[in-house]
């Protein structure tokens, strides 16, 4: 039987689409949005494995505004671990480097628009970011210069497993309200050249806020589930856009360098009754 140990495991969380307001304002004017990253935060914190690095997918805010990044600041200030923020389209690029500017990674523009792209190494992975917002638009598009800087990032670390993360998911999901929203420019780009690297392990994305997973490029590409509120789950034509206060929850990638692939986890965000034994000093409980 194979075992492995955490110490060749690397452990990336995965959080997405906070939605977070200043302090007393409701989200769609219904929800707050903070206590519910608090309990996200709190369940990171109590896995048994501590993450090497938490990544956020987007939708760091709901308007872009320097206090709700003021406030989210405070509300991830609790996480000991590496932090690596990622704008979608809720969020201003520029106002998230300047409310964050003790994250170096955010400093260094990508291409003539100065893109929020970066690669940072996460214990044996390779993140790799891609910027797929359009300033006040809500759908997502990937350019030639994008592009341009993946290739080069990929060509550079053959042979390392690499997670691309990115904010609009490139693919249909058959929500068909999300969809028009989706990534409308560089999808099949993206496939075409994540094909060609075959030590891409995921491509991991928000903005649908439910867990989503889909082969792309020989690869599996997924969405996360947010903290807080979930878009509804129906698939037909013509459906409503909509959310629900379904089950929170975020993934958890973790790669094993002894079996040399990614698992991914989807862990459930809150409090809840347990861990109970299955057995009793080694015997069935009756």
């Amino acid at each position: 039987m194979t075992t492995t140990t955490t110490e060749d495991t690397t452990f990336l969380v995965q959080l997405t689409d906070l939605h977070i307001r200043e302090p007393g304002r409701l989200a769609y004017g219904r929800i707050d949005t903070a206590p519910f990253l608090e309990h996200a935060v709190q369940s990171v914190l109590r896995l048994p494995q501590r993450p090497d690095a938490v990544v956020i997918t987007g939708d760091l805010s709901d308007f872009g505004r320097a206090a709700e990044y003021e406030h989210l600041a405070r509300l991830l200030a609790p996480l000991t671990m590496p932090v690596y923020l990622m704008p979608g389209n809720h969020d201003d690029r520029g106002q998230l480097r300047r409310s964050f500017p003790g994250h170096a990674y955010l400093a260094a523009g990508v291409g003539s628009a100065g893109f929020v792209q970066y690669a940072v190494r996460v214990g044996a992975l390779r993140l790799l970011t891609l910027d797929t917002c359009v300033p006040g638009a809500s759908h997502g598009e990937l350019c030639g210069e994008r592009l341009g800087w993946l290739e080069e990032q990929l060509d550079a670390c053959r042979g390392e497993p690499v997670v691309i993360a990115m904010h609009h998911p490139p693919f249909r999901t058959l929500i068909g309200h999300m969809d028009e929203i989706g990534l409308q420019q560089g999808a099949e780009a993206l496939e075409a050249l994540v094909a060609r690297h075959g030590n891409v392990e995921r491509v991991i994305c928000g903005h649908l806020h439910r867990a989503i997973d889909v082969r792309f490029g020989g690869t599996i590409a997924s969405t996360s589930p947010a903290p807080a509120h979930q878009v509804c789950l129906d698939l037909s034509p013509g459906a409503p856009s909509a959310w629900a206060l379904e089950p929170p929850g975020f993934r958890v990638h973790a790669w094993s360098a002894q079996d040399g692939r990614l698992v991914t986890h989807l862990a459930a965000s809150g409090t809840f009754e347990g861990p109970f034994p299955f057995h009793d000093n080694g015997e069935l409980i009756d």
